[in-house]
């Protein structure tokens, strides 16, 4: 099972730092991570492995969230974000 996370908000040190060791201490392994630097906004989008993770993906989406307080965060189950995309 994975998940897509994005994350976005204004640039400062440590985001990705944060984020991934929230996910982490969640026991989700990111898969993998993009991420770049738009006039001064930061943006990330990462697939995260949650088939061993310590609680459910609103728990993730909450410790996510607060690891980063300024930053936007969603955190969607990839069953739900493929259904979103099908053509």
């Amino acid at each position: 099972m994975k998940a897509v996370v994005t994350v976005i908000g204004k640039d400062m040190v440590g985001i990705l730092a944060r984020v991934s060791t929230a996910c982490a201490d969640m026991n989700a392994n990111v898969l993998e991570v993009t991420q770049s630097i738009l006039d001064g906004y930061f943006c990330m989008v990462m697939i995260v492995d949650i088939s061993n993770m310590d609680a459910d993906i609103d728990g993730l989406d909450t410790r996510l969230k607060s690891a980063v307080p300024d930053m936007v965060v969603h955190v969607m189950h990839e069953d739900i974000f493929n259904s979103m995309h099908r053509i």
